[in-house]
């Protein structure tokens, strides 16, 4: 599979390295193609690995994965052509968070919309998955807690986008997935992005995740 990543962080990186380790091609894609931390994460991770711009990346792959700052998937997914996004799997790992008043940040969006549901509207032809935006990118390929496995929460409206994601997620050692139905569950699950932070920030440590207990 191929698979196209919006965004040169900390999160695109890491996705895009766990999905060449499974074997799958990956092109890191930024505002401009020769973008140095693409370049250095291409030199690290090998020949499954390239880069270029958001419209490349988006074009690239099967499935698409965005990786931006919140604030800018508006901007980032309007750079693209639209027919490069329609009909693909496009994973929004994203939270609208606000940093202008300091730690822990707001989110810029909430209660009757949410970032997931922006970037649907941005992309309509897309099938827009939330995921992965309730834990750092540390913890995101192959999880290990001592306390047993975490959970993934993820949501969207297409069925069978979820299912595939569903199926990337068990490739990426998450046993334990929770679909919370449609995207507009993003307005509950980006604040817990919130409490991510609230409780990294007062513990110190960075690696935490959640769990849904079942009876």
């Amino acid at each position: 599979m191929r698979v196209g990543i919006l965004g040169t962080g900390d999160v695109g990186r890491t996705l895009g390295k766990a999905f060449v380790t499974l074997g799958h091609e990956a092109k890191l894609g930024a505002r401009e193609a020769t973008n140095e931390k693409a370049a250095a994460w291409v030199k690290e991770t090998g020949p499954k690995a390239s880069q270029g711009t958001f419209a490349d990346a988006a074009g690239f792959g099967d499935i698409v994965v965005l990786a931006t700052h919140g604030e800018a998937n508006d901007a980032v997914i309007k750079s693209i052509p639209p027919e490069r996004l329609e009909g693909k799997v496009l994973i929004d790992t994203t939270n609208p968070l606000d940093f202008s008043k300091g730690r822990p940040p707001r989110l810029l969006v909430g209660q009757t919309d949410s970032g997931g549901e922006q970037v649907q509207r941005a992309a309509p032809k897309a099938h827009v998955v939330k995921c992965w935006n309730i834990v750092g990118h540390t913890s995101m390929f192959r999880p290990e807690y001592a306390g047993g496995a975490p959970d993934m929460l993820i949501c969207g409206d297409d069925a069978e986008a979820k299912q595939q994601v569903t199926q990337i997620l068990h490739d990426f050692g998450w046993s334990e997935v929770t679909d919370f139905g449609g995207i507009e569950a993003s307005r509950y699950l980006e604040p817990l992005c919130i409490v991510w932070v609230m409780y990294g920030a007062k513990t110190g440590a960075w690696t935490h995740a959640f769990k849904v207990l079942k009876k």
